[in-house]
C-alpha cells in the first residue's frame, strides 16, 4: 500500500521542518466522490467527528421532544466543547430537564479544553469533574436516550447497550456501511467508536448536512441537530476554536466537527456535500488547515472567514514569525481541482 500523499508542510527559516500526510475524501449523498486524495476505503476511527449522528436517537427516539430539550441543549449534545460556563450550563439543563444527576455520566473527567476554565478550576483550588469532560453534552443526551426508551441508564455506554446498538445502526445506515463489533475500539470517553472508510464519512456528512437520501423522521431529526449546532456553535466547540469560528462565520453554509487524531469534517449543505479528513500523525493542525484550504474552494466567503487559519504563520514566545503552516502543492492542486467540479455542476444544474 503506497503512503499518504503529504497535505501539509510546516516551515522554518527556509526549509521544510515537518510534513503531515493524509487522505481527503469529497463525496455526495449518493457516495459519489468528487474527490479521494490518499486512502480513502481503509476504515479510520471517525472519534467526536459523527457526535451529531450519535445524537440522531436523541431525536428521533422522541427523548428529545419529550424532555423539552432546545437548541442549546441539543448542541451540547453534538458537542467536543471546552468546559466554559456555558458549556456546562448547558449540559446540566439537559440532565436536569430529563431528571438525570451528574454523577450518573460515564465519560470520566479531565482539565477543561480551555485554559481560562482549567485556571479558575486550580484557583478555586477544585479538581475537574465528568461535567467538565468535551464529552458530557454527549453523554447526557445518550442517558436521556436510554431513559425514555425505558432501557437502564446504568451501563449505557457498554457496547452491548440497547443506546450504543441504536447509535452504530444510525451510523452505518446513515453511511452506507455495515458495521459489527469487529470494527469497534472504545473512545476516550468509554463509549465505542466504529471505524469506517473515510469516503463513507464523507458520504454520511453530505447527508447529514443536506437530507439527501434520508427519510421520515430521520431526515428531520438531521435538520433539527445540524440547525441547533448552527444557531449556537459557541457550545459546539468554545471560542477561538476552529469549528466555532466556521459556523459562525459560515453558517449555515458549513457545519464542522473535529474528532481526534486527525479527523475533520464538514457537511456543505447547499452543495450536498460532505467532506472528511484524515491526518495519519494526528495532527489537529493539518487536518484544520487541509480542511479550511478545502472549503476556501468550496463555499464563498470561507477565505475571510479562515484567513489566519490559511495564513498559518507560526510564531514564537515573542511573537515573531518563525515559519509557516502551508498546504503541500498536492492539496492545493486537489482544491482547485473540487472547485471546478464544483463550478461546473453549478454550470450544468437546471436554471
Amino acid at each position: 500500500m503506497q503512503d499518504d500523499p503529504i497535505l501539509v508542510e510546516v516551515t522554518r527559516g527556509r526549509l521544510v521542518e515537518s510534513r503531515h500526510r493524509g487522505a481527503v475524501a469529497v463525496a455526495d449523498a449518493d457516495g459519489t466522490l468528487l474527490l479521494a486524495l490518499g486512502d480513502v476505503s481503509s476504515p479510520i476511527f471517525p472519534r467526536s467527528a459523527v457526535k451529531a449522528m450519535q445524537a440522531l436517537p436523541l431525536v428521533e427516539s422522541g427523548a428529545a421532544d419529550a424532555f423539552g430539550l432546545d437548541d442549546t441543549e441539543l448542541a451540547i449534545a453534538c458537542a467536543s466543547h471546552s468546559g466554559e460556563h456555558i458549556h456546562l450550563a448547558a449540559a446540566r439543563r439537559l440532565l436536569a430537564k430529563a431528571g438525570l444527576k451528574e454523577s450518573q455520566l460515564a465519560c470520566g473527567a479531565h482539565w477543561p479544553i480551555s485554559q481560562r476554565a482549567s485556571d479558575e478550576l486550580q484557583r478555586a483550588g477544585k479538581t475537574p469533574q465528568a461535567i467538565h469532560n468535551n464529552c458530557s453534552g454527549k453523554h447526557a443526551g445518550m442517558l436521556a436516550t436510554a431513559l425514555h426508551g425505558g432501557l437502564d441508564t446504568a451501563g449505557y455506554e457498554s457496547p452491548e447497550h440497547g443506546v450504543q446498538e441504536a447509535i452504530r445502526r444510525v451510523l452505518s445506515e446513515i453511511c452506507d456501511v455495515t458495521l459489527d463489533q469487529r470494527d469497534m475500539g472504545i473512545d476516550g470517553c468509554s463509549v465505542p467508536t466504529f471505524a469506517l472508510p473515510l469516503a463513507a464519512l464523507a458520504t454520511g456528512f453530505a447527508r447529514l448536512g443536506s437530507g439527501r437520501g434520508l427519510k421520515g423522521a430521520r431526515k428531520e431529526a438531521a435538520r433539527r441537530l445540524v440547525r441547533a449546532c448552527l444557531a449556537a456553535p459557541e457550545l459546539v466547540a468554545g471560542e477561538g476554536r476552529f469549528d466555532t469560528i466556521v459556523m459562525r462565520g459560515l453558517g449555515p453554509r458549513v457545519f464542522a466537527k473535529a474528532g481526534a487524531e486527525g479527523v475533520h469534517c464538514a457537511s456543505v449543505p447547499e452543495l450536498g456535500l460532505g467532506v472528511a479528513v484524515k491526518i495519519d500523525d494526528g495532527a489537529k493542525r493539518g487536518a484544520e488547515l487541509a480542511l479550511a484550504l478545502l472549503l476556501s474552494g468550496m463555499v464563498a466567503g470561507a477565505d475571510q472567514v479562515l484567513r489566519e487559519k490559511l495564513k498559518g504563520d507560526l510564531r514564537n514566545w515573542l511573537g515573531f514569525k518563525v515559519g509557516q503552516l502551508r498546504p503541500s502543492r498536492t492539496l492545493e492542486d486537489a482544491g482547485k481541482t473540487v472547485s471546478r467540479q464544483i463550478a461546473a455542476l453549478a454550470a450544468s444544474a437546471p436554471r
